[in-house]
C-alpha cells in the first residue's frame, strides 16, 4: 500500500514505521522493566500513524494541523506510561482514547462558547473520572460508570459533558461514496412532528411562570453569553444570588415540562 507524502511537524508522515501488536508489547515490556529510552522513542515513532489517524476525527474546527498532531503526541506518550501489561487489552484500544481525550481537552480550553462554572466543573470532574476509570479498565468506561464514580446523576454528567464539546458543522461530511457525499443536516429529522410543537408549547408556557428577573437572566445568560459576574453587575446583584436564581429557573422549567 502506497502512502501519500504529508509533512507534519517536521516529519514525513509517508516514511513511518508500523509496528506490529508482539512488537508493540515487547518494547512496553522493556521499557516498563528496564526504562529504556530507545525502546520509549521506538514506541512513540511506530504509533506516529495512529496519531495521525486519530486526529483526522478533530480536523476542520479551524486548528493547526501540526499543534494537534503534537498533541496528539502527548496523548500517545501518556498512554505509554500508563499501559498496564497485566490487562488483556491491545495497546491501540487502551491508546486511542488517551490520544482523543487530550485533543478534546486541548479543544475543551481553546472554546470560546461560554459556559456555566458549575457545569464546567462537573465536565472536569467527568473526564479526570474517565482518564482514571479508562486506566482502572483498559476500557473506555461508559457514562453509567463515569456517573457512579464521581456520585453524579447521569443525565447531570450527559450534559455537562456536551456543554463542553465542540459545535458541529451542519455541513461537516459524515459519509462519501460514489461522489455522493452525505452531510450532517442530512442526518437531522424533520422537527415539525407532534411531539416537537407539545414541546414547545411546554416551554414556552414554562417561560411565562418565571418571574421577570429570572427571565431576564437566562436570556442575559443563555442568548447573550454573558457570565454570571456580567450578569450580576448588569442587574445590580451578586454572583451568588444570579448563580441561585439561574438553577432556580431551570428547575422551574423542567418540572414544568
Amino acid at each position: 500500500m502506497a502512502y501519500h507524502k504529508v509533512v507534519i511537524s517536521g516529519i514525513n508522515t509517508s516514511e513511518l514505521t508500523v509496528l506490529k501488536e508482539d512488537e508493540k508489547m515487547a518494547l512496553l515490556r522493556e521499557y516498563k522493566e528496564t526504562g529504556s529510552k530507545e525502546a520509549r522513542d521506538k514506541l512513540i515513532n511506530g504509533n506516529l500513524r495512529l496519531v495521525l489517524s486519530v486526529i483526522q476525527r478533530f480536523a476542520g474546527r479551524g486548528e493547526d494541523v501540526d499543534d494537534l498532531f503534537q498533541i496528539g503526541v502527548v496523548g500517545l506518550i501518556k498512554a505509554i506510561n500508563n499501559f498496564d501489561l497485566t490487562k488483556e487489552v491491545r495497546f491501540s484500544t487502551y491508546c486511542v482514547p488517551m490520544i482523543s481525550g487530550e485533543l478534546r481537552r486541548h479543544l475543551r480550553d481553546y472554546n470560546q462558547i461560554k459556559v456555566s462554572r458549575s457545569l464546567r466543573d462537573l465536565a472536569y470532574r467527568a473526564i479526570q473520572a474517565k482518564e482514571q476509570l479508562t486506566n482502572r479498565f483498559q476500557r473506555e468506561p461508559n457514562m453509567d460508570e463515569i456517573a457512579q464514580e464521581i456520585g453524579e446523576k447521569r443525565a447531570d454528567v450527559v450534559i455537562a459533558l456536551e456543554s463542553i464539546s465542540d459545535p458541529v458543522s451542519l455541513y461537516e461530511p459524515v459519509y462519501s461514496d460514489s461522489g455522493d457525499t452525505l452531510y450532517v443536516m442530512d442526518q437531522i429529522s424533520d422537527k415539525n412532528s407532534a411531539e416537537n410543537w407539545l414541546s414547545r408549547f411546554a416551554m414556552r408556557d414554562a417561560m411565562r411562570s418565571l418571574e421577570d428577573r429570572e427571565k431576564t437572566i437566562l436570556y442575559l445568560r443563555f442568548l447573550c453569553g454573558r457570565t454570571q459576574v456580567e450578569v450580576a453587575k448588569e442587574i445590580g446583584i451578586s454572583q451568588a444570588q444570579v448563580s441561585r436564581l439561574e438553577k432556580g429557573a431551570i428547575a422551574k422549567i423542567k418540572d414544568a415540562i
